[in-house]
């Protein structure tokens, strides 16, 4: 299936998807594409409020997207991965049978399927600036995630894939 096509079923059933990705087989770098690609996403969705920024304090665009873009691509990956081995091992501990490569992907997915609502944080961070209305797109993006994440997690551990 399209991963946009994924992407819009995950948003009706995320446990489903994840087994349905599962069942593909252990493949590290469908996993990295995931993750690389929801960074890259985030990253995109940064730069209007950086735009913003930028133009509110005088500071350097360019500078601010270098950081921005350090952080996401190559920085926040390390992180993740470091996010997923630890998540991993407290399911172990609670009883769960799946695997690392698993909890990779509940994570990896989970971001990379948010990632609409982010890039429409994005867009409110930047247009319209701090306020309620960013908050609530943030507390929404964040439910979904966690939503995206723990169902993924759950499928991840059944250990029938």
């Amino acid at each position: 299936m399209a991963i946009t096509r994924d992407i819009a079923a995950t948003y009706r059933g995320p446990r489903r998807v994840v087994e349905d990705l599962l069942t593909l087989g252990k493949r590290e770098d469908r996993a990295l594409a995931y993750l690389m690609g929801a960074c890259l996403l985030f990253f995109i969705a940064r730069m209007p409020a950086l735009a913003r920024q930028a133009h509110e304090t005088g500071q350097e665009l360019d500078m601010l997207m270098g950081g921005t873009l350090l952080a996401w691509l190559f920085i926040a990956p390390l992180i993740l991965y470091l996010i997923a081995g630890l998540v991993r091992l407290v399911a172990r501990l609670l009883g769960g049978k799946g695997t690392a490569y698993g909890a990779r992907l509940a994570l990896f997915w989970a971001l990379l399927a948010s990632t609409p609502l982010i890039l429409l944080h994005g867009l409110v961070a930047g247009f319209i600036g701090p306020g309620p209305g960013l908050q609530i797109v943030g507390l929404l993006w964040f439910g979904v995630f966690m939503w995206f994440w723990i169902s993924g997690m759950l499928a991840s551990e059944k250990g029938t894939v």
